[in-house]
């Protein structure tokens, strides 16, 4: 899923520009004869956006009358602040006007070319609260830093000093509005200082980082720097049309359940959830080795076809992928997100779906997210409430995939790809199949 909407701050006074720029909005200033706001918005609009909510306040009329001339057929609404609310209030304002549970949330007076795709699949995969654009510096001191921890989640915000190098907040959130407007927030706040800054050890909060074109025009040595850098229709973006919710597990205690005997394929209906390992049923595995980029993803001949059956007859599917090759630091977070966006392009080309992704990074086997451990499986139904394990298969080609659905109460068919000779029968395992396309034919078989 991508993100389809945003919210452009557009409200400031831009004091810092009056020397150059008087009585004008900070995004109205002229770059190249035309305001800096065409910018911002020719880039969302490449990116996906298709609704816009304009944040204004000091001279809002300017900006209006522009819009009206220049984006008469845009899906655009105003959240006019009668008074400044600071970044939070008008944030939250214009949040009670989106119709998306999450928003691209954009600065008027900043543009900051990132490839929104990363950030929304990273948001959605993370179930983040607010996901931050980061931009790596150096040398700097008009900016403070973020830090991060190992799973990107943030670590820390520091003030604003001299840095010879660190990652600044890009001023480009994904933002889940519906989780922000019931925050305890007053009517007037920074967003920065009173929501980031002050929320984000007890909220799931992110940080994606993306060293691309980035300018900000607050002050008049990077206005003047936007003037050379910044011609209308000289730089494109790529643009992504189609993505799904991605999710990463969070610890939880492992929790065995006692598997259940008869699997009956005849009662498979739209109330079942089909639980889906990657490597092996999928796409080719490298034996004893990781797929570590887009080029050596390769789909099993028929797999594509398969979900496109699967999906006609699961309710949900859903898969779970350990992913050590990124706790070993042999490929990056960037590298499996390609991966994914890929596989479910092709996936949903081919009248398929996945619904959401979890993967475990972790290292330890002892982690509670890491098959066979069942804490993806518990994510996965804190997330889906309707799913019931006892309406569940687990479908993978290891006996790990085996256990970690009979840890978590689920039937299990085993795809025997790369293991044939495994014995059967076998206690942990309920069906087999050669194939997922055969796997697919067989339910449908039955079902229909």
């Amino acid at each position: 899923m991508k993100l389809k909407e945003a919210i452009i701050l557009a409200g400031g006074l831009g004091t810092r520009l009056r020397s150059t720029v008087p009585d004008l909005p900070k995004c109205m200033a002229l770059v190249n004869g035309k305001p800096f706001i065409f910018y911002v918005i020719e880039y969302l609009k490449q990116q996906g956006i298709e609704k816009f909510i304009f944040s204004l306040g000091y001279k809002h009329e300017v900006i209006t009358e522009y819009l009206a001339t220049q984006y008469s057929i845009f899906n655009i609404q105003y959240s006019i602040e009668k008074e400044p609310l600071g970044t939070g209030g008008a944030i939250k304002l214009s949040c009670s006007k989106a119709s998306e549970k999450n928003v691209l949330v954009a600065n008027g007076d900043t543009l900051f070319k990132i490839d929104a795709l990363k950030l929304s699949s990273f948001h959605f995969m993370c179930g983040a609260d607010c996901t931050l654009s980061l931009k790596p510096m150096k040398d700097f001191c008009r900016y403070g830093v973020v830090e991060l921890n190992k799973d990107y989640s943030i670590k820390s915000f520091k003030e604003k000093q001299f840095y010879e190098e660190g990652l600044i907040n890009g001023g480009l959130y994904a933002l889940n509005a519906d989780k922000f407007l019931k925050e305890d927030l007053p009517e007037k706040f920074s967003f920065e200082k009173d929501y980031l800054e002050a929320y984000f050890k007890k909220r799931k909060m992110y940080g994606v980082v993306q060293d691309e074109y980035f300018i900000d025009i607050g002050i008049p040595k990077d206005y003047e720097k936007a003037q050379k850098e910044l011609v209308a229709g000289s730089w494109q973006f790529t643009v992504y049309n189609k993505i799904k919710f991605f999710k990463v597990g969070e610890p939880t205690r492992n929790e065995k359940r006692e598997p259940r005997n008869g699997l009956h394929l005849k009662s498979i209906d739209k109330t079942w959830t089909l639980f889906l390992d990657r490597d092996g049923v999928v796409n080719h595995e490298k034996k004893n080795d990781y797929i570590l980029n887009r080029s050596e993803f390769i789909f099993y001949e028929g797999a594509t076809k398969a979900l496109e059956i699967l999906s006609g007859v699961f309710g949900a599917i859903v898969m779970v992928t350990n992913q050590k090759g990124i706790g070993k630091k042999l490929m990056t977070l960037d590298d499996l997100t390609d991966i994914h966006i890929y596989m479910l392009e092709e996936i949903q080309n081919a009248g398929g779906r996945i619904d959401r992704i979890y993967f475990s990074t972790d290292i330890e086997d002892t982690s509670d997210n890491r098959k066979p451990n069942p804490g993806m499986a518990l994510q996965a139904k804190a997330d889906f409430e309707h799913i019931d394990f006892s309406k569940s298969i687990m479908a993978g080609n290891k006996l790990s995939d085996m256990q970690f659905g009979r840890n978590a109460g689920m039937f299990t068919v085993f795809i025997s790809t790369t293991d044939p000779h495994i014995e059967n029968p076998h206690s942990l395992i309920d069906e087999r199949s050669d194939s997922l396309l055969s796997f697919a034919k067989a339910v449908n078989k039955e079902v229909t």
